[in-house]
């Protein structure tokens, strides 16, 4: 059972994130913190040292709320091919019903952070690693118990997976067009079930 001070912390963490993910690092203020939480400055600066701590906390919530809610979805299906064809429906309409308000916090965070924030680049590069890492486990898996070709190279290929969606992300965004994403990934769907499947 969490202590009045974890639920402080975690109350804050959970107000700031889509605050950070929506407007990023440099143009999210205190006080933007303040507003959100309804609590005095003694209130933060007791649970947090500092804007940057709030912010890695932050990202981190975000990211884990994504990873979790794409797990719910993956985690049931037993093929690879299903798996990945979960993850395609995941992300469809994204940039307008995202998980989290702003949208995929690792596209944004990783934008956001480049060379500039060194402590959010760091971090977003680890879930970068890890989206990877699981969409290579999966292809992987695929190949393995016959599922997908033989001669598919799982990382090659969990890389074009992913900068597709994300890719697609940020142009439907930058456009205010969701159709950019819904084809991108109609797309995928058509490189699966004809270039993965045996």
């Amino acid at each position: 059972m969490l202590s009045k001070a974890d639920n402080t912390r975690q109350f804050i963490i959970e107000k700031a994130a889509p605050i950070f993910n929506t407007k990023g690092y440099a143009a999210t203020s205190m006080n933007d913190i303040l507003k959100a939480t309804g609590l005095a400055k003694g209130g933060i600066y007791g649970n947090f040292k500092s804007k940057d701590e709030i912010a890695v906390e932050a990202f981190e919530y975000a990211y884990n709320q994504l990873k979790a809610a794409l797990i719910q979805k993956i985690k049931p299906l037993p093929t690879a091919s299903g798996q990945l064809l979960a993850i395609l429906q995941f992300y469809k309409n994204y940039t307008i019903v995202p998980h989290i308000a702003g949208g995929c916090p690792l596209l944004n965070t990783a934008i956001d952070a480049d060379d500039n924030i060194p402590f959010l680049k760091q971090k977003a590069a680890f879930a970068l690693r890890e989206m990877l890492g699981s969409l290579e486990f999966i292809i992987q898996k695929g190949i393995n118990n016959g599922e997908f070709r033989n001669d598919l190279n799982a990382g090659k290929e969990a890389a074009i997976f992913f900068s597709i969606i994300e890719g697609g992300i940020m142009m439907s965004k930058v456009s205010d067009n969701p159709k950019i994403l819904n084809d991108l990934l109609e797309n995928l769907k058509e490189q699966i079930m004809k270039r993965y499947i045996c």
